[in-house]
């Protein structure tokens, strides 16, 4: 069954929506893992590694933290897959080296690029909201397997910029950043309280379900869902 959405912009999640979440666990994590100790030690002067650095402080009550300690926390913080802003910024910086460097080429899903080709061409806008960071999201986009993608976005979102993403103070946010009123604005993600959150907003809201994704069997209670991009139809508002 196709679903069909009349709104002017579509915002993406990432993980397990365009892309697939393996990759992000089994390749770019083990990347940032091992290279933080170098970032933490060569850019540590960095603006933005500082502040991620106080924050990562802050977070961990110790104020004074070094090098090796900051770096155990990140570690932690990854293991339990936290959605921790400090540890997404550093993570976004060492991958969008990666990825500048040829060391990584990002992951979309076959039916992912065509549909948001098609529906950047009838006009409707195009947004990513994602807990990895505006950098990493950038990278990505960029160093995709079919070249760089970034001229298809109209924006990028994070949980820095926008707020946490089962929250809908956060999708309000981004309804006035991108000053597309709620109704107009249409969701795609994999994960229930994202898609909970955006609705409670007043946003459209489409689950991504794929199988082999983490949420896939939890399932997405009432909202309506599509296996690929290509059960979407998508087309731009006239109003």
């Amino acid at each position: 069954m196709t679903l069909r959405h009349t709104v002017d912009a579509v915002v993406l999640d990432i993980e397990g929506t365009t892309s697939a979440t393996g990759f992000v666990v089994d390749v770019l994590y083990p990347y940032a893992r091992s290279r933080f100790a170098a970032l933490l030690s060569e850019r540590s002067g960095d603006p933005e590694v500082a502040r991620a650095v106080a924050q990562v402080r802050e977070a961990i009550g110790e104020p004074e933290a070094d090098a090796v300690r900051v770096e155990k926390a990140l570690n932690t913080w990854l293991d339990e897959d936290r959605k921790a802003t400090p540890l997404k910024t550093l993570q976004g910086v060492i991958w969008a080296e990666g990825f500048a460097r040829g060391d990584l080429v990002s992951h979309f899903y076959d039916d992912v690029v065509p549909e948001l080709r098609s529906w950047h061409s009838s006009g409707v806008r195009l947004y990513v909201y994602s807990s990895g960071s505006v950098a990493a999201q950038r990278a990505w986009f960029t160093h995709s397997p079919e070249g760089d993608l970034t001229s298809l976005l109209s924006g990028l979102y994070d949980t820095e910029n926008a707020g946490p993403k089962q929250e809908a103070e956060s999708y309000r946010r981004i309804s006035g950043s991108t000053g597309v009123e709620p109704a107009k604005l249409l969701f795609l993600s994999d994960r229930p309280g994202e898609l909970d959150a955006a609705r409670a907003a007043g946003w459209h809201a489409v689950a991504i379900r794929r199988p082999g994704e983490p949420y896939f069997e939890q399932g997405v209670g009432d909202h309506a869902a599509a296996g690929t991009f290509d059960e979407i139809t998508v087309s731009r508002s006239t109003s």
